[in-house]
């Protein structure tokens, strides 16, 4: 009889998380969907995987994806559970995340966040270990870090 090695669901989810697609997805919610949509696209690179319209024209469900990576977004909505999620625009600024965004060319989402007048919070600047990188504000005022580092790669 011979006896196999078995393999966790979490272990093999682990193991195929480098080298596939994302398994944490940052969820955002937008007071205009439709244009944090537009923006994302054009100046962060990001493409529509799938938009789901309500007929009000507000967002119930957006997956945008950038390399292996993706965000899930919609618009605000007045209910228990909607009423939880506050944009930095409504609390003064305050932010409690950021993302940070892997390109291969930071100098390139630089000039298209400047070409849509986007508020750059970090100067594009190289760092010590080895990224170029900046830090804006999408029209809600979410900060989304931009830079060639790439953890996944080992740096030495």
């Amino acid at each position: 009889m011979s006896v196999q090695a078995s393999t966790s669901p979490s272990e093999a989810l682990s193991a195929n998380a480098n080298t596939t697609r994302s398994t944490i997805m940052p969820t955002l919610r937008y007071r205009n969907a439709p244009a944090a949509i537009d923006w994302l696209c054009t100046v962060l690179g990001f493409a529509r995987h799938a938009v789901y319209a309500n007929p009000d024209g507000t967002i119930a469900h957006a997956e945008l994806t950038l390399g292996g990576g993706m965000i899930m977004l919609g618009s605000t909505k007045n209910d228990e559970y909607g009423r939880g999620f506050k944009s930095p625009g409504e609390v003064g600024g305050v932010e409690t995340r950021s993302a940070y965004v892997v390109v291969a060319d930071a100098d390139e989402v630089h000039a298209r966040a400047q070409a849509a007048h986007a508020t750059i919070v970090r100067p594009l600047q190289n760092t010590d270990y080895g990224s170029r990188e900046f830090s804006l504000k999408d029209p809600e005022g979410h900060t989304w870090s931009v830079g060639t580092y790439d953890p996944w790669v080992k740096h030495e």
